[in-house]
């Protein structure tokens, strides 16, 4: 079972590219600002990651899912993966309510 974890998270992040490609919500809206906030997401998140690491808040879990390759101690390489995906899910999320609203306001009243 090992690397199950972060095949899925790799279904999810495809998941995002197929949403964001057909409604044009982040990376092909704008890909200029895309590069920037989506760094600026995983540098943050990441950083955040590591601070609790130190402080000894967060550990590396044990599950056979996991690929048991570690960047950093307790620090595994789906981490990466993840904050990938989630700052991806929440951009499309803010695309998307964005696009919903922006369709309102030209809807005839």
């Amino acid at each position: 079972m090992t690397g199950w974890y972060l095949l899925a998270i790799l279904v999810s992040l495809a998941s995002m590219v197929v949403i964001d490609r057909r409604w044009h919500l982040f990376w092909w809206a704008d890909p200029r600002r895309a590069v920037v906030v989506h760094g600026a997401g995983i540098v943050f998140f990441l950083a955040w990651d590591v601070a609790a690491i130190s402080r000894g808040l967060f550990e590396r879990g044990q599950g056979s899912a996991l690929t048991g390759i570690e960047l950093a101690p307790h620090l595994p390489i789906e981490e990466i993966f993840f904050v990938t995906f989630l700052c991806y899910l929440t951009m499309n999320v803010y695309g998307l309510v964005a696009l919903r609203l922006a369709e309102r306001e030209r809807a005839p009243r």
